[in-house]
């Protein structure tokens, strides 16, 4: 009888012939661009969900397989990655985002970590010094909830300009709140933009005024731009070079931070008809880097004027798409902006601001429908939200021979509970960011109480349920660029101080994923294309330093993207 050892070994002789025979009859292939090999990938994809390698020929993937069964595809030309046990995914899709804002923000003072008004003030005052005589002073990202100390005196919780205006009386000061939907200015900016006590409320607009009548410098929402029209006067002096040379800059910023943080696809939520000229020029060049999905944000005016000419799919080589509009119906719940259908619980005299008539979106829905573009409406309140799908119930009813529109609610953040059923049935994509959950959610119970907070507020399992596709982001330059950062409050709603908001509507770590690629793609028409590692689909994966579908949920921020990796070219490597 022959003994076990040998069994065994006979056993593994047979099985090397028949590997060594199968890739012997295997058919030869051109070897590949690129291979990415030894790690593990999650493709997003049902029919193979984790491969250990993937074979890139030009811009696409060839095929995915074992270490194996890619083996074949390296010769001597192929661009060989070892990926050392590392985890590899589809490139990430930030799906609501402002490009050239995350640009811009990185040439102003930075005000998102700042935990108090005196910090701010210090930070401007240094600014001055450095400041030519009447320049501005720009700044974004100061949020009077997350401040360690409330300031006095205060206004809602606003400070008074007296402090700003006094470190710098000659230079007009203009800070950008952290959701864009408020600004601080100091008497200088006032005063070149013609604010007085007695300027009236612009529509959709507040200007904030103490006791005795007199504007504390805070703007919301549309009333912003009674100084950002000072600011732009004054800007106009530039020559073209000027502006052009600027605008280039905020755009190169934006693509070099997206690639640094593995977004490989970015939904640009409202950009000007001059500023996709801009991207244009940039995909003509090549140096885009980062595929664009562009939503046009003009009045209905210039939009009946030029739809026809700036929609465009897939342009340079896949990397700039405009086939969608975007407008705002409220603002945000920080600043009390957002429409509400009841008032705010820690100010009764308001239910925010209506920022866009709802008869103007509607005109907006209907051109369109009739022009097949998607329609993209932010509506953070449960009043903007409900309103918006009445628009598009309205507008889709009435064009029952437009199947497939998937029109989209930009964050969908505070929800009635009888609107929820309605984006499943309407076929409505809410575009929402889990990021804005965590970060929002310290004072979320405070606007709004627990009752609404628990029925519609961020209610990502209770929308996913009734068959809604959830597509995720982060509304930069509001928060960090950083899927991971997202991706780790989606999963985990955890605040700061260790508390989860609740936590019955966390996403799993693979409804997260599948939220930053594969949804992210369907709400721009392109998961033929995108959002997961397929064969025959771009070739855009990021390889992170850390597993975040398997470590410990409070390790996932500590994740570093190591390769971004566009059209099957490493864009960004660490």
């Amino acid at each position: 009888m022959p003994s076990e050892s040998f069994k065994k070994c006979a056993l593994v002789a047979a099985a090397a012939v028949l590997i060594l025979s199968a890739q012997a009859c295997a058919p030869r292939v051109e070897p590949a661009d690129m291979v990415l090999r030894n790690g593990k990938i999650v493709t997003v994809d049902a029919a193979r969900p984790e491969v250990q390698a993937i074979a890139v020929r030009g811009d696409r993937i060839e095929a995915v397989g074992s270490n194996d069964e890619i083996q074949r595809y390296i010769g001597a030309n192929t661009e060989v990655i070892d990926l050392e046990n590392r985890l590899a995914v589809p490139g990430f899709i930030d799906s609501h985002g402002h490009f050239t804002g995350v640009g811009q923000a990185r040439t102003r003072l930075d005000l998102m970590q700042t935990k108090s008004w005196d910090e701010i003030v210090a930070m401007v005052a240094e600014a001055v010094q450095k400041a030519q005589p009447g320049e501005w002073i720009l700044g974004r990202g100061w949020h009077q909830e997350k401040w360690d100390t409330a300031p006095s005196p205060s206004v809602e919780g606003f400070p008074v300009h007296a402090s700003l205006s006094k470190v710098s009386p000659d230079n007009p000061v203009l800070l950008t709140h952290a959701s864009g939907h408020a600004t601080y200015a100091n008497a200088k900016a006032m005063e070149l933009a013609g604010v007085t006590r007695s300027t009236p409320n612009p529509p959709g607009g507040e200007i904030l005024h103490d006791a005795r009548g007199a504007p504390i410098g805070v703007f919301r929402e549309t009333a912003s731009g009674l100084v950002s029209r000072a600011l732009n006067e004054s800007l106009s002096a530039r020559t073209p070079e000027q502006v052009e040379a600027n605008n280039r800059r905020e755009i190169e910023l934006a693509i070099e931070e997206c690639l640094s943080k593995g977004v490989t696809s970015f939904h640009d939520a409202g950009a000007s008809f001059a500023t996709i000229d801009m991207f244009k020029r940039f995909a003509d060049e090549g140096k885009l880097g980062v595929r664009l999905y562009v939503m046009i944000r003009e009045g209905n005016e210039r939009l009946t004027r030029g739809l026809a000419d700036y929609r465009l799919i897939g342009y340079g080589n896949n990397h700039l798409t405009v086939r969608s509009i975007k407008r705002l119906i409220d603002g945000a719940l920080g600043p009390r902006g957002a429409w509400l259908l009841d008032p705010y619980e820690d100010l009764p005299s308001s239910t925010g601001l209506n920022t866009t008539p709802v008869e103007e979106v509607g005109e907006t829905a209907r051109l369109a429908i009739e022009n097949d573009f998607q329609l993209c409406v932010h509506a953070i309140g449960d009043r903007a939200n409900r309103e918006t799908l009445d628009i598009f119930e309205a507008a889709l009813k009435a064009h029952p021979e437009k199947k497939d529109p998937r029109w989209r609610v930009e964050h969908a953040q505070h929800l009635s509970a009888a609107d929820i059923p309605r984006f499943a049935s309407l076929g409505v994509i809410p575009a929402m960011q889990g990021i804005h959950c965590t970060s929002d959610a310290p004072y979320v119970l405070a606007r709004l109480g627990e009752g609404r907070a628990a029925e519609g507020a961020y209610v990502w399992q209770k929308l996913m349920k009734t068959g809604a596709v959830i597509c995720n982001g982060t509304d930069a330059p509001v928060e960090d660029v950083c899927p991971i950062a997202s991706f780790h409050a989606t999963v985990s709603r955890k605040l700061k101080d260790g508390s989860v908001f609740y936590a019955d509507q966390r996403m799993s770590r693979e409804e997260a994923l599948k939220s930053y690629t594969l949804n992210g793609a369907y709400a721009a028409f392109e998961e033929n294309l995108k959002g997961s590692l397929t064969p025959g689909k771009l070739a855009d994966v990021v390889v992170l330093s850390r597993d975040i579908m398997t470590i410990p949920e409070d390790e996932i921020p500590t994740a570093e993207v190591l390769y971004t990796i566009v059209g099957g070219k490493v864009l960004f490597r660490k």
